[in-house]
């Protein structure tokens, strides 16, 4: 069922935690996902998440603490005894395992190894950074060599399987563990049981190598539509699997760090982070924009003396740099998007600048039109002061879809990460170029007039 956590329902647990009603709160946990008992223990204290975890099956709590958020799953693991912790972990896959190992604190890491009942494969796993193909794995999956019968091999699986709780494909080795391909479950169940692995396993296979990156290994699952994608060492030896679960965390991961850069936030921060640390974050592309509207306000000051002379000129500065602000994080925005879609613009750069051209030149031609016919009316006939804003919003759309579409792409090319460009950068930038177009215009046309 689709669980929809209720203050009402949560004041109900909460009161069953304080009067230790536990028949209410197994009853309730029993028919609850485990990602739904986490969103309960999400919002209480640790000693109450403590105490409900204490009722639950071995397998569902630690199913639990690995959906936990990871701030409230460290300082909540520190509440239990090393061996405490490393029973749960004998019931987590061991990608899941080696993560929530790197959160704990070193000392309590090393004593929760010790007891582990089969430390390797999370030892295994340990050595690689979070964010690689190596980091993502885990030990979990099924495999089958090559010189093997059907009978054989479905032997094996039934074997290796206790430890596998979903099986995408049987990964086919040789002697020496190197990985050669792949063969389907439903091949197996429809040939014959002498039938060889070899003669029906599909060598065709993709695979990522351990020191991969993780937006990578996102993009290639995503182009290639796998479910499942096994991980090798530079021999082609295989070393484990990654899953689409642990990809979707990735590409969830990555969006919000992509809207925070695009909203100005320069880390990864989330609503429950401290205040100095939401503070942190904030703060560098809010001293930029600052700086941005100084130099504006210093802009508008060389040009003191028409707004003196024409003072409905400046109705109309907010116009000019709204709108040189959304064009810019329009344009950098598809820029973005088709950077983290591919990896990479199949298209050359001048030809999509080109385009960005010609979309400007249609968007500019008919917002200036627009706001022609607008200022003719609202102004009472002022025509000077009504082609002055006209054709400054006019170039300041070409220069702004220029800049946003071109901005990514530089960063991008150095390695610096091109979502920043769609935040205050792009809108401090086109703020000042709408400006300085806006005055520059209106001086040349108003001294032409006269």
């Amino acid at each position: 069922m689709n669980f929809i956590l209720t203050q009402d329902y949560l004041d109900q647990f909460t009161e069953a935690v304080h009067t230790k009603d536990t028949d209410f709160i197994i009853s309730h946990t029993d028919i609850l996902h485990s990602a739904d008992i986490s969103a309960i223990l999400d919002e209480l204290e640790t000693d109450e998440c403590h105490y409900i975890l204490g009722l639950l099956p071995d397998q569902v709590r630690a199913n639990i603490i690995s959906d936990l958020d990871t701030d409230i799953r460290i300082d909540f693991l520190q509440t239990y005894q090393p061996s405490e912790v490393a029973e749960i972990l004998d019931y987590t896959d061991s990608d899941d395992a080696a993560d929530i190992l790197n959160e704990l604190p070193l000392k309590m890491r090393e004593e929760v190894i010790s007891h582990v009942e089969e430390p390797q494969d999370v030892m295994d796993l340990l050595h690689y950074d979070e964010d690689c193909a190596g980091g993502l794995m885990a030990k979990e999956f099924v495999t089958a060599n090559i010189n093997w019968t059907v009978v054989e091999c479905v032997e094996e699986i039934r074997r290796q399987a206790e430890n596998v709780e979903k099986i995408y494909s049987i990964y086919v080795v040789d002697n020496d563990n190197i990985l050669l391909g792949r063969v389907g479950i439903k091949k197996l169940v429809l040939n014959r049981s002498t039938t060889k692995v070899a003669d029906i396993y599909e060598p065709d296979i993709i695979s990522v190598y351990s020191y991969q990156d993780e937006e990578e290994v996102a993009n290639i699952m995503q182009k290639y539509d796998l479910e499942a994608i096994p991980v090798v060492n530079v021999n082609k030896q295989l070393l484990g699997r990654i899953t689409i679960d642990d990809i979707l965390d990735v590409i969830t991961e990555q969006a919000e760090q992509d809207i925070q850069a695009m909203a100005g936030i320069s880390e990864d921060v989330e609503e429950d982070d401290t205040v100095w640390v939401l503070s942190r974050a904030r703060l560098p592309w809010l001293l930029i924009g600052m700086v941005g509207g100084m130099l504006g306000a210093k802009f508008i000051g060389l040009f003191e003396g028409q707004l003196l002379a024409v003072p409905a000129m400046a109705f109309f500065i907010p116009l000019i740099t709204a709108t040189g602000g959304n064009v810019g994080i329009q344009s950098s925005t598809l820029v973005v998007q088709a950077l983290a879609d591919t990896g990479g613009l199949q298209e050359s750069l001048w030809r999509r600048l080109f385009k960005s051209f010609l979309v400007a030149l249609i968007n500019g031609f008919v917002i200036g039109i627009f706001v022609l016919g607008a200022n003719v009316l609202l102004t009472g006939g002022e025509i000077i002061l009504s082609i002055v804003v006209s054709f400054a919003l006019f170039c300041v759309v070409i220069i702004a879809s220029i800049m946003g579409t071109i901005t990514p792409l530089i960063l991008n090319k150095f390695d610096v990460n091109p979502a920043v460009a769609s935040g205050p950068f792009i809108t401090t930038a086109n703020d000042l170029l709408g400006l300085a177009i806006y005055f520059s215009v209106a001086k040349l046309l108003f001294s032409m007039a006269v």
